[in-house]
C-alpha cells in the first residue's frame, strides 16, 4: 500500500507540475520544458538564393524570400481559386499558394469551423512554393503571369486546372499548373521547365513548405507537436522540433529517391509528395527568427535547348484522417501523430472508428470503447480493488502498529511483513495491475486528443462539439464527484496530512478537467464510474463472503 501511495504521490506532483507548465505558456510566459521561439539566440542556418551554396547545407538550397517592398512584390496579384473543399489564393508572385480555406471543415451552422492552412498576412505566414535553382532561374520571387481560364469549379465539374507561366529566365521558363480534383485534398502540381534558350543547362526544382512558429489553436493544458516532418522508406518518419532547428541540431534523412515532406500542426497537415523512384534532397532551414521551412530539391539533368521536362508533384493540405491519409502516400498517415504510445493508440482508433460506423456518434463510440477495455482489463482490476480491500480492511491494525514501533522502523515493518504474511495481503496487488493499465489509458487519451473525427463531432444535448470544453462544465463537475468518491472508497493514509492531499486531488485534477475536450472528459467519466461501479460490487460481494464465513456454524465436539 505504501508502494501504491508512492505511485499516487508521484502521478499527482507531475501533473501539478505539467498543469503550471501548459499554464504558463496558455499566459504567454516561458515554459520549463519547451523552449520559446522567441527566446532562441542561436544563428539560424545560412539561407542560400538559388544557385548558390550554403556552408550550412551539402548542396544548393532555394532562395530565401524577396526583400520587403521590392519592386516584383508589387507586381503580385492574388487569384481567387474556388472548389468544393477549398477556398484559395495563389500569389502571381512565384505562383505560390499562399492562402487556403479548408469549407468542408466547416459549415453554416458551426462557422467557426473554418479551418485556414495557408496564410500570408502581418501575424502569420504560411506558404507551399516552388521553384528553380541552380543558377538564374524562375523561382519563387518571380512575377509569373496567370493563363487565361476558368478559377472556380462549376457544378459537375470533378477537375479544376489553374496555370501559371514564369517570364524566361537565365534561358528557362516554368510553367506551373495547379490541378484541383473534386472530393480531394490532394492538389497535382505539374511543373514544365522549358530551355528556351541556345545552350543545355543543368537546373533543380524545390518545394518547400515555409511556415511561421506561431502556435494552433489546441486544447489548454495540453501540448500537441507543430513543426517540420521528412518521411522516407529507409529512417520512415522523423519529427523536426523548431528548437532543434535553430540549434542545428535537426536530425533527418537528406537524400532519397522516396518520401516526402510536411508540416504538421493539430488536426491538420500540409505535404509535398514528390513522384517515387526520382532522386531528391530534403533539407530544414530557419529563414529568420520566426520563419522555417522544409523541403525536396530535385535534380532535373541536362536539359537541352528546345527540351521541355515534366515533374509532377502532389500537395496534401487537409485533416489528418488516418485512412485517407494511408491511400495518399506511404507513411502519410504517421502525421496522426500519438507520440511513443503509436503502437497501442493505432489499434485503439481502429476499433473506435469500427464502432463509430456501427453507432454514428463518436460520444456514444467513446462510451462503448471505454466498456469494451474496462471488460478486458476486468481481471486486472478485480485484483487490485481485491487488494485494496484487504487493505481498507487492515489499515486500523496497521495504523496500530505504525503508532506502537514509532520509534523502530525495523520492528514496524517486520511487523507489517508478518501482517501482511497472515492475512494473505500483497501491498504490491492493488498497485500493479493499476501500472499495467496505465499505457492503455493514456493512449486512449492521445487518440481523443489527436483525431480531427471529434472536432465539430457532438454527442446529446448540449455537448455540440466533442473537440471543445463542455459549454456548462457539466462533464468535469461529473468527473471531480467520480474521483472524490473513488478516494472514499479507497483505503484511508495511516498519516492525516496525507488523508488530507488525497482528498485534495480530485479538485487539483478537475482544474484541468475544466478545460479538456469534451470527449476527453466524457471517457475519464465513463471509466471512473465502470471503476467505482466494479469497486463497490467486489468490495459487497468480499463482505458477503466474510459475514457467510463468520456465520458458519461450529461443528460439535466429538
Amino acid at each position: 500500500m505504501d508502494i501504491k501511495r508512492s505511485v499516487l504521490w508521484v502521478i499527482f506532483v507531475v501533473s501539478l507540475v505539467m498543469l503550471f507548465d501548459n499554464w504558463q505558456r496558455h499566459t504567454g510566459h516561458p515554459s520549463m520544458f519547451f523552449p520559446s521561439q522567441s527566446l532562441q539566440k542561436t544563428a539560424s542556418p545560412g539561407t542560400t538564393t538559388p544557385g548558390e551554396r550554403s556552408a550550412d547545407t551539402p548542396d544548393a538550397t532555394p532562395g530565401a524570400p524577396a526583400a520587403p517592398g521590392a519592386a516584383q512584390v508589387a507586381k503580385a496579384e492574388l487569384v481567387k481559386v474556388k472548389t468544393d473543399l477549398f477556398n484559395a489564393d495563389i500569389s502571381t508572385q512565384g505562383g505560390t499558394l499562399s492562402r487556403l480555406e479548408l469549407l468542408k471543415e466547416g459549415d453554416s451552422k458551426q462557422p467557426d469551423l473554418y479551418v485556414t492552412l495557408f496564410d500570408d498576412t502581418a501575424t502569420h505566414k504560411y506558404l507551399a512554393r516552388t521553384g528553380l535553382s541552380g543558377g538564374d532561374f524562375p523561382n519563387h520571387d518571380d512575377v509569373f503571369t496567370l493563363v487565361p481560364g476558368p478559377t472556380e469549379m462549376a457544378d459537375g465539374q470533378n477537375t479544376l486546372a489553374v496555370k501559371f507561366e514564369s517570364p524566361v529566365k537565365g534561358g528557362l521558363k516554368l510553367v506551373k499548373t495547379y490541378t484541383f480534383t473534386r472530393g480531394s485534398y490532394v492538389i497535382d502540381v505539374d511543373q514544365q521547365v522549358v530551355n528556351a534558350g541556345t545552350t543545355a543547362l543543368k537546373p533543380s526544382l524545390y518545394v518547400e513548405l515555409v511556415r511561421d512558429s506561431q502556435p494552433v489553436e489546441t486544447p489548454r493544458f495540453s501540448h500537441t507537436f507543430i513543426g517540420p516532418a521528412v518521411y522516407t522508406d529507409q529512417h520512415h518518419f522523423q519529427k523536426i522540433t523548431f528548437s532543434d532547428i535553430d540549434k542545428n541540431k535537426a536530425d533527418f534523412a537528406t537524400q532519397a529517391n522516396n518520401g516526402w515532406v510536411a508540416m504538421i500542426q493539430h488536426y491538420f497537415a500540409t505535404a509535398w509528395i514528390p513522384t517515387q523512384g526520382t532522386d531528391r534532397n530534403y533539407y530544414v532551414q530557419r529563414l529568420d527568427q520566426t520563419l522555417y521551412r522544409v523541403g525536396a530539391q530535385m535534380p532535373l539533368g541536362t536539359i537541352a535547348p528546345g527540351q521541355t521536362i515534366n515533374v509532377d508533384s502532389k500537395l496534401f493540405a487537409g485533416p489528418v484522417e488516418e485512412k485517407m491519409l494511408a491511400g495518399i502516400a506511404p507513411g502519410l498517415d504517421l502525421v496522426k501523430d500519438y507520440g511513443y504510445v503509436t503502437i497501442i493508440a493505432r489499434p485503439l482508433f481502429w476499433l473506435l472508428e469500427k464502432i463509430h460506423g456501427l453507432i454514428g456518434n463518436w460520444g456514444w463510440s467513446i462510451i462503448v470503447l471505454t466498456l469494451m477495455i474496462k471488460a478486458v482489463f476486468f481481471p486486472l482490476s478485480a485484483a487490485s480493488y481485491r487488494s485494496m480491500a484487504k487493505m481498507k480492511e487492515i489499515t486500523p491494525r496497521m495504523q496500530a502498529m505504525r503508532e506502537r514501533h514509532k520509534g523502530d522502523p525495523q520492528k514496524m515493518n517486520a511487523a507489517l511483513m508478518e501482517l501482511y504474511k497472515t492475512e494473505k495481503v500483497n501491498p504490491l496487488g492493488g498497485c500493479l495491475p493499476v501500472v499495467i493499465q496505465i499505457p492503455v489509458f493514456i493512449s486512449l487519451y492521445w487518440v481523443l486528443l489527436s483525431s480531427v473525427e471529434m472536432r465539430g463531432a457532438p454527442w446529446i444535448g448540449w455537448i455540440h462539439d466533442l473537440s471543445q470544453q463542455d459549454p456548462f462544465f457539466i462533464l468535469p463537475v461529473l468527473m471531480a464527484g467520480s474521483m472524490f468518491i473513488q478516494t472514499r472508497l479507497n483505503p484511508t493514509p495511516p498519516d492525516p496530512v496525507q488523508a488530507k492531499m488525497m482528498m485534495f486531488m480530485p479538485i487539483a485534477f478537475s482544474v484541468m478537467f475544466f478545460f479538456f475536450p469534451a470527449g476527453l472528459v466524457l471517457y475519464y467519466v465513463v471509466n471512473n464510474v465502470l471503476s467505482i461501479t466494479q469497486q463497490y460490487y467486489i468490495t459487497r460481494m468480499m463482505g458477503k463472503g466474510k459475514t457467510r464465513k463468520l456465520a458458519a456454524p461450529t461443528p460439535p465436539k466429538q
